[in-house]
């Protein structure tokens, strides 16, 4: 199980042997693994051995860890690709699974300057400012803060932000969505985020922000978004040129 004489670090090959048995069936998402004495035990190894090669698998998302209850084994990341332009209700239904979002708050607020810039709009002018909570098979997935000028869409409604904006636009208004800017980040959660997303303190997070524009160019949505790092990872193909 674990070659002593081998070049690779012991760490690393309980690493791999544990992702092995994740992969075989052997531990399941949400399973708990065995505890550092045992692993010791079993790979004839120091305890500091064992924490080295569970930390970095826990900071990979491999694992994660519940203060006072153990370690465990974390679902299957959703894959998005940076290509495409799609909702969050879209992606998931892609996937196979059901999308659903809880609304936090609805209102009307005045642009601040950063926001007028992106939607070349006046400063203090009105947008809907809509935050929710994005869940996938029941999961929470993300925190999502949207913000679009009243004057392009007036007729906004609680009913049509708990579902999805794009259809909205495109379905309900028939207007063409074009494209979008989006920059991505890494960062650790703020309190109020680890309660909404339902994970520990100081997790890791992936912030998003999202510039949208409909296909005449106009500015139509800026969201920024808090996803789960444990749950979601994006991906890219890449060419040399």
């Amino acid at each position: 199980m674990i070659d002593k004489k081998s070049p690779l670090p012991m760490y690393y090959q309980i690493e791999e042997n544990i992702k092995q048995r994740i992969s075989n069936g052997d531990y399941q998402p949400s399973d708990m693994i065995p505890s550092e004495r045992e692993l010791s035990d079993t790979y004839k190894v120091s305890r500091m051995t064992v924490r080295q090669a569970i930390n970095n698998m826990v900071n990979k998302g491999i694992l994660f860890r519940e203060k006072g209850k153990g370690t465990f084994v974390s679902a299957k990341k959703i894959e998005q690709p940076l290509k495409g332009l799609t909702s969050f209700t879209e992606d998931m239904q892609a996937r196979g699974m059901k999308p659903s979002s809880k609304l936090v708050s609805f209102n009307k607020i005045g642009a601040s300057a950063e926001l007028a810039r992106k939607f070349e709009r006046e400063e203090g002018e009105l947008v809907f400012q809509i935050k929710r909570i994005r869940y996938a098979d029941g999961k929470t997935m993300a925190i999502e803060n949207s913000y679009i000028p009243v004057e392009l869409l007036p007729d906004l409604t609680e009913q049509v932000v708990s579902g999805s904006i794009y259809d909205y636009v495109e379905k309900t208004l028939k207007q063409s969505i074009g494209k979008a800017s989006q920059f991505i980040e890494a960062s650790i959660a703020e309190d109020s985020q680890s309660a909404m997303l339902q994970i520990p303190p100081d997790s890791a997070i992936l912030n998003i922000e999202r510039n949208t524009f409909l296909a005449d160019g106009t500015p139509f949505e800026v969201v920024n978004s808090s996803y789960r790092a444990d749950r979601y990872k994006f991906i890219s193909d890449i060419y040399r040129v």
